[in-house]
């Protein structure tokens, strides 16, 4: 039996970068949202029946689309899930998984990550075993830092290396466009480049607004502040922006005068000041890609961003009228623009299988 499932991308909303661990990682502050874009995974498996002949042991990684970017050894997260959910659940077999490519490939929309998880919830159907969910997640975390987001869905805060996740209220589905350039960003080297930036200086203080930019200022005049005082002070803002979404109504929350409970969220996103900390070191690298985020924002986005490390940006829009408008004026402007929209967590788990 081959079991088929979608395998949903991820953004960020604000990532904020901390000091480099003793483990290598850096510590950081981001809110994950999944979107609606995905990749397709398949994976069947051949069970080792002893006494009879069959195809034996082992994983194979197959890409429908042929990416030469796609390995097809065990680099490749999904044969590292693989191997780890067949040795928890005590079981061998012949597994193959074939990945359809409708994602880029190193563009900040964890779609690596999101194609592990997926061969997990496969591997499972397939097997017709459950795993705990202590288990999942462990193992996810294991993998890799930003997979345990892909077993929650929707609106996720992400602290520590991004793998410790909590799930917060969702944010409701928004329209959006998504813009995939071609060039590929390596996340390592953007870590690498952040902190020569940090030694420099240059990356030990948040970008804040307003009363908190002064306050900031004033304070540093006495003392730089530590990179975990930094990430107290985003962990704040972050706050700030998150009170709104359980503010006002239940589940309504206050809406802005003549306007939605999105577009309210939105511009309370905006206000707040949350950005993406790896676009002070992409964007310098890749000109472009600078670019096409003013270019979403005259296309009319109310917050655009980079997603991860990139390349891949994407802008938020009041309406999907407003997104498809905006993406058939990039696409003219010869960008990859497609107009999508956000996942809640209940609509990300209906459509993973359906």
């Amino acid at each position: 039996m081959t079991v088929t499932v979608r395998s949903f991308a991820k953004i960020n909303l604000g990532l904020y970068i901390g000091a480099a661990r003793a483990d290598g990682y850096h510590d950081l502050r981001t809110v994950y949202q999944t979107i609606a874009l995905h990749d397709v995974i398949r994976v069947s498996i051949e069970r080792s029946v002893e006494g009879k002949a069959g195809r034996g042991r082992g994983i194979e990684i197959a890409c429908k689309n042929k990416d030469p970017r796609v390995p097809l050894d065990s680099s490749n997260t999904c044969y590292r899930m693989a191997e780890r959910v067949l040795q928890e659940l005590g079981t061998t077999g012949r597994v193959r998984i074939e990945i359809e490519k409708r994602l880029p490939v190193q563009g900040g929309l964890g779609a690596a990550s999101s194609n592990a998880v997926a061969t997990m919830i496969a591997l499972e159907r397939a097997l017709k075993k459950k795993l705990s969910g202590a288990a999942c997640l462990w193992i996810a975390a294991e993998v890799g830092s930003d997979l345990p987001l892909f077993l929650v869905g929707g609106t996720t805060l992400g602290v520590g290396r991004g793998e410790e996740v909590y799930p917060l209220p969702d944010l409701p589905s928004m329209a959006m466009v998504v813009v995939t350039p071609e060039v590929g960003v390596s996340t390592p080297q953007a870590f690498a480049d952040w902190d020569a930036l940090v030694k420099c200086g240059d990356g030990a203080s948040p970008r804040l607004s307003g009363a908190q930019s002064r306050l900031h200022t004033s304070r540093e005049q006495l003392t730089r502040p530590l990179p975990s005082d930094r990430l107290f002070k985003v962990g704040c803002a972050l706050s700030a922006w998150l009170i709104s979404l359980t503010s006002g109504s239940p589940n309504t929350g206050a809406l802005a005068k003549g306007g939605s409970r999105a577009e309210k969220l939105l511009l309370d996103l905006v206000r707040t000041g949350i950005e993406n900390d790896f676009e002070r070191v992409v964007f310098p690298k890749y000109p472009e890609l600078r670019d096409i985020k003013g270019a979403l924002e005259r296309a009319g986005s109310r917050y655009a961003s980079l997603s991860g490390s990139g390349s891949t940006l994407y802008g938020l829009f009041r309406s999907p009228a407003d997104a498809a408008k905006a993406a058939s004026r990039l696409r003219k402007q010869g960008l990859k623009a497609v107009a999508t929209s956000t996942l809640t967590r209940p609509q990300y788990w209906k459509r993973i299988l359906d």
